[in-house]
């Protein structure tokens, strides 16, 4: 049997009030501590991935390019630049660009309630999938991301319908600023 992880229980201004194991976390929909990767290239283009069929939950469907749960006691942007590492063994500078709450109940009985902190960070480097974590992944850019979100709600993640909006304003905001600078 695997070491039991334990996750950041939080409050609605992520202040932590305590701790539980990852599992029991989500049978009973508590607020916890997690991230998001959006990981572009210089083309601007997103790298989602396909969750594995064997994940717990959304497996097999397309979401953003890295996410999960510190360590207790564990520093969230460490946590984040670890878990792209393992996932799509790869690494590149992350930066903090906002964060969401968001609460999904899946068919499972699980559920996802999450104080999400996203990261941005841009590479060129070809993704190494964790083949028990990524089934596949791609590049694309949002303006075809978000049709297909229209289009195919189905095909993605919850968390990652949530915060498209915000990913999209972040983006223009602060990825291609950055690139028309340093252009």
């Amino acid at each position: 049997m695997g070491k039991k992880e334990f996750l950041i229980i939080v409050d609605e201004r992520d202040h932590q009030v305590g701790k539980l194991e990852k599992l029991e976390v989500h049978r009973l929909g508590l607020l916890h501590r997690a991230f998001s990767l959006f990981i572009f290239n210089s083309k601007g283009e997103l790298l989602l991935q396909q969750r594995a069929v064997g994940k717990y939950h959304s497996a097999g469907l397309w979401t953003n390019s890295c996410c999960g749960h510190p360590h207790f006691g564990e520093d969230i942007a460490n946590a984040a630049t670890r878990r792209l590492k393992e996932e799509l063994g790869m690494y590149c500078q992350i930066k903090f660009t906002f964060s969401f709450i968001y609460k999904t109940k899946f068919e499972n009985g699980l559920t996802e309630h999450e104080f999400d902190h996203v990261f941005f960070g841009v590479t060129d480097d070809i993704p190494e999938p964790e083949k028990t974590e990524v089934q596949n992944w791609k590049y694309i850019d949002l303006a075809n991301l978000e049709n297909d979100l229209l289009i195919n709600p189905h095909l993605y993640t919850s968390w990652l319908q949530v915060c498209f909006n915000k990913v999209v304003l972040h983006f223009e905001k602060n990825i291609l600023s950055e690139q028309t600078t340093t252009s």
